[in-house]
């Protein structure tokens, strides 16, 4: 081999080493926006729904960030509160308009810090701490006390553990997944995922030390949460558990199925 060729040799040997090393650094400092997509604030649904008793709500954190959220109710008397964490790329005030599907139950509506008008900044340790104030709040607000947790896709992790942290009637979680680890080491199978993640939302070590009652919600064609991390979960729950697998749906389209509400509303109405 002759000088010249091993100069380009070693050149490219160079440029493989700084791809390689390089791209998992990348990844690590830009971790949160690939796991989080925050969007801003689509429509205000108090004026969007007007005659359906919409309240505008917020909270303070601990840290002093300002949370932005609804309670929507089927009527001005009190009811139990189900709260709603939605998916990463998910701004929450368009499900205000769905309040009557809920079998009676109240639907406590907050966004994510940095999504829609809520402030700060979202991580996992964050939105698991506005998760406990929110459920306080709930609390607050609910008859009797009485309190269940929905969640979608990445909302899914925030209401597993919020559901091993207080006592709920039930959980509901749509598309959900193990944890973002296994789901990113499938995406990317030759990173050193698990040096490198920080916000893990691993549901399956929490699965079985939660007893409440569980809804698990799939769509039949779902690429973005694939079929094997929610049957770990669910396989994983340590209490009563219901699966239902909505046909012809995808990932973004399965709350447009009629299925979809008839399954929340009759589980809703098993935990009064």
């Amino acid at each position: 081999m002759n000088a010249k060729l091993k100069a380009k040799l070693f050149d490219w040997l160079k440029l493989a080493g700084c791809v390689a090393l390089g791209f998992p650094v990348l990844i690590y400092f830009f971790q949160e926006r690939l796991i989080f997509f925050p969007q801003p604030l689509a429509e205000d649904p108090v004026r969007a729904n007007p005659g359906v008793p919409i309240e505008e709500v917020t909270l303070l954190t601990a840290d002093q960030v300002r949370l932005h959220g609804w309670l929507a109710r089927t009527s001005t008397a009190p009811a139990p509160v189900l709260i709603y964490f939605g998916g990463n790329a998910e701004e929450v005030s368009w499900l205000a308009s769905s309040a009557g599907r809920y079998a009676g139950w109240s639907l406590l509506l907050f966004n994510f810090r940095g999504y829609g008008k809520s402030e700060g900044k979202p991580g996992e340790a964050e939105l698991f701490a506005d998760a406990l104030r929110i459920y306080d709040y709930a609390v607050s607000r609910a008859q009797g006390g009485r309190v269940a947790v929905m969640g979608r896709s990445l909302g899914s992790g925030v209401a597993s553990y919020l559901a091993a942290q207080r006592q709920v009637a039930g959980v509901i979680l749509v598309s959900p997944y193990d944890s973002v680890e296994n789901v990113a080491k499938d995406i990317y199978p030759f990173l050193p995922i698990g040096l490198m993640l920080r916000h893990r939302f691993d549901s399956l070590a929490r699965a079985p030390g939660i007893k409440a009652p569980l809804l698990c919600l799939v769509a039949s064609d779902d690429r973005v949460i694939p079929r094997p991390h929610s049957e770990r979960l669910y396989a994983a729950w340590g209490g009563p558990k219901q699966w239902l697998e909505i046909r012809r749906a995808d990932h973004d389209s399965l709350a447009g199925e009629p299925d979809y509400w008839q399954a929340i509303g009759a589980f809703l109405q098993s935990l009064r």
